[in-house]
C-alpha cells in the first residue's frame, strides 16, 4: 500500500468522524420535549361545586413508556436534587405509552413511589420542575399556576 493510499484512508476517516459527531444525534443524550397547558374544567353537578376547577394538562412530542415521574418544587430543587416531591410515580414493570397526562393522574402500569401516596395540592405562584424519564430518555420542565 502506498503512502497515498494510505493518506486518502486516514482522510476519509477523519471526515466520517467530523460528519458522525456534529451531523447526528448518536452521541447526543435522548430528551423530550415537554410542554403543559391549564384549563379551567366545569366542576359535575354531583359535587354541587361552582366555578370551574383548575387541570393542568402536560403533553410530549412523542409517545413514551414512563419509567419515572416526578414533580418537585423548582426552588427545592435547585439546592437539592433529591427533593421531597409533591408527586412522583415509577414503573413497576411495564407502563402504557403515553402522549400527554393530567396533573396527579393514575398511569397504567405506573404506582406511587411512596405505598399510598397521594399527590398534593399545587400552589399558585409557585413554580415547580416536572422530571420524566423513560428508559435513558430524559427530560424536565418548569411550570407555574397562576
Amino acid at each position: 500500500m502506498t503512502k497515498k493510499n494510505i493518506l486518502l484512508i486516514v482522510a476519509a476517516a477523519v471526515l466520517a468522524t467530523v460528519y458522525v459527531v456534529y451531523f447526528t444525534d448518536w452521541f447526543r443524550p435522548k430528551t423530550v420535549k415537554i410542554f403543559h397547558t391549564s384549563r379551567n374544567l366545569h366542576p359535575r353537578a354531583a359535587r354541587g361545586g361552582s366555578g370551574a376547577l383548575p387541570s393542568l394538562i402536560f403533553g410530549i412530542n412523542q409517545q413514551l413508556k414512563l419509567t419515572e415521574l416526578r414533580v418537585v418544587p423548582a426552588e427545592a430543587y435547585q439546592t437539592n436534587q433529591n427533593a421531597l416531591p409533591v408527586w412522583h410515580l415509577i414503573s413497576d414493570s411495564n407502563s402504557v405509552p403515553v402522549k400527554q397526562f393530567f396533573y396527579g393522574m393514575y398511569i397504567n402500569g405506573m404506582k406511587p413511589a411512596v405505598k399510598g401516596a397521594r399527590p398534593q395540592m399545587l400552589e399558585t405562584n409557585v413554580t415547580y420542575h416536572l422530571i420524566l424519564q423513560a428508559g435513558n430518555i430524559k427530560g424536565e420542565h418548569d411550570f407555574e399556576l397562576k
